[in-house]
């Protein structure tokens, strides 16, 4: 059974999802850099370890990231998922992880990475928008695209609504390709290349919800 590791800052909102979704992997722990973060509460009422690394207690980037990563080795992690932790990780720490870290973001990579994506869908007038789960690089938002959410942009939206439709396709998505890994759907080789039931995975498979 692959194990497990949620990194936090927030609500945990979609770490309540992966928790209700009863994955054939086990969550064996979530690291918070925020002490306050409600992700904790949910993560113990789910009966999962926590543990609160706060950055601010650390000289630099690398020196926070260095005592995450023995945590992870710690509890003997073979998946990291990011989960609306807010912080860039150190390049070392990707590499680390590389091939075993996923995260969400509220755009349809490549398109819009970064931050403020829904004021920035707006203002462009596309017509789709959603999210999408990739694997985590040294690069921005720049890893392999696994799944995406995707909808239609309705000339009612505001960043706000469009800010939650997104988050009902994230709670969807997300666990569905963590399972996947989980269950050897999807594999990340060890020459970088991700498969898909076997297949080179050339685009993410998409989920709509119109």
């Amino acid at each position: 059974m692959i194990k497990i590791a949620v990194l936090v800052s927030g609500s945990g909102s979609n770490l309540q999802a992966l928790i209700d979704a009863n994955l054939s992997g086990e969550i064996v722990g979530v690291i918070s850099n925020r002490p306050e973060a409600y992700a904790l509460q949910r993560a113990e009422q789910a009966g999962i370890q926590t543990t609160v690394i706060e950055h601010k207690q650390y000289p630099s980037r690398q020196a926070f990231d260095d005592v995450m990563h023995q945590q992870l080795l710690e509890w003997n992690v073979d998946l990291v998922i990011l989960a609306g932790f807010m912080r860039i990780l150190s390049p070392e720490f990707v590499q680390a992880w590389e091939g075993k870290m996923v995260n969400i973001h509220p755009s349809l990579l490549p398109a819009y990475k970064g931050m403020h994506t829904h004021l920035r869908v707006l203002k462009t007038g596309d017509t789709l928008h959603g999210c999408t789960v990739h694997f985590v690089t040294a690069e921005l938002d720049a890893g392999q695209a696994l799944t995406q959410g995707v909808l239609s942009v309705s000339h009612k939206d505001t960043a706000e609504t469009l800010a939650e439709r997104v988050h009902v396709l994230e709670h969807l998505i997300y666990p569905q390709a963590v399972e996947w890994i989980c269950n050897g759907t999807i594999q990340h080789l060890n020459n970088g290349q991700v498969l898909y039931k076997g297949q080179p995975l050339t685009r993410p498979v998409q989920f709509c919800n119109f």
